[in-house]
């Protein structure tokens, strides 16, 4: 466990962050205390930002989308919460191109009619391509409606952190229209409680909480270590069980070929034979 200069504060290991008040939860939070998130130097790497020595990685906040810029591969939602900052909400997105005419009213009758035009009629339909643009969330990728975002709508927002320009953004996974002011009201009196109660007190575990965290994590390891040598016992025995089958269907393969040679040359000699009584194939 590392601690830090001038706070005393407690960085716990990772397999204790399941104890954690705050790591598997969407946290609400104001734009400026996501601003104040910062990393450890324990967990390099790791899309994991700390208030105080609280792990979090999943943020809810409300406010008023104030800004909405289409880049190349993102679109960028500017959110005011009121909190004395604002905070850009990043959407991935993905184009692409459907192709259409210029006669959107021709009815599904008329489409089905073959109607000669010459390429140098006045009337010929004018083929266009329309450039659709779809929104993911960052987690799953999963397409997301986004077209209600605009500037002037309350909404309500769950995002993945990570920083950009040494910034702060969120990954839009989730949102929600807020139409109603008494749940704006409940959702800011729920995030100042957490800020005051949760987020603002050290989080403290016993030498003896850790040590139990620690034995659990170490079963849980042996328990996945065992998963994949049983795996690898199954396989091995498949392998096995398929090589024995492969040499008995090659055997019974030999032995059906040697008594098809005897029969032949069982059936070679009867014909001989008869051929003899006959008088066939003597001299």
């Amino acid at each position: 466990m590392a601690t830090v200069n001038n706070e005393n504060l407690v960085f716990y290991p990772a397999f204790c962050f399941k104890a954690s008040p705050t790591h598997f939860t969407w946290v609400k939070m104001g734009a400026a205390d996501v601003h104040r998130l910062r990393r450890s130097s324990n967990f390099v790497g790791q899309n994991i930002f700390f208030y105080n020595n609280h792990p979090i990685q999943f943020v809810s906040l409300v406010g008023v989308i104030v800004a909405r810029t289409d880049i190349l591969q993102r679109t960028i939602l500017t959110l005011d919460d009121s909190s004395g900052a604002t905070i850009d909400i990043a959407v991935l997105k993905k184009t692409s191109s459907k192709p259409t005419t210029s006669e959107e009213t021709t009815t599904e009758q008329e489409e089905k009619e073959e109607t000669p035009w010459s390429s140098f009629s006045l009337t010929a339909p004018t083929a266009t391509t329309l450039t659709q643009t779809i929104h993911l969330t960052s987690k799953d990728h999963d397409e997301i409606d986004i077209s209600a975002l605009e500037p002037g709508t309350l909404v309500r927002v769950k995002g993945t952190l990570s920083t950009f320009r040494s910034q702060m953004q969120l990954h839009l996974e989730r949102f929600w229209l807020v139409r109603d002011t008494n749940a704006e009201m409940q959702f800011l009196d729920t995030r100042l409680r957490f800020l005051v109660e949760v987020l603002s007190v050290p989080w403290v575990l016993s030498d003896g909480e850790v040590q139990t965290l620690r034995d659990d994590a170490e079963r849980c390891d042996e328990r996945v270590l065992e998963d994949k040598r049983r795996a690898e016992r199954a396989a091995r025995k498949r392998i096995e069980r398929e090589e024995r089958h492969a040499r008995a269907i090659a055997r019974r393969y030999e032995k059906e070929e040697n008594e098809r040679e005897r029969e032949i040359r069982k059936v070679r000699k009867d014909g001989e034979r008869v051929m003899r009584k006959f008088g066939f194939g003597t001299g």
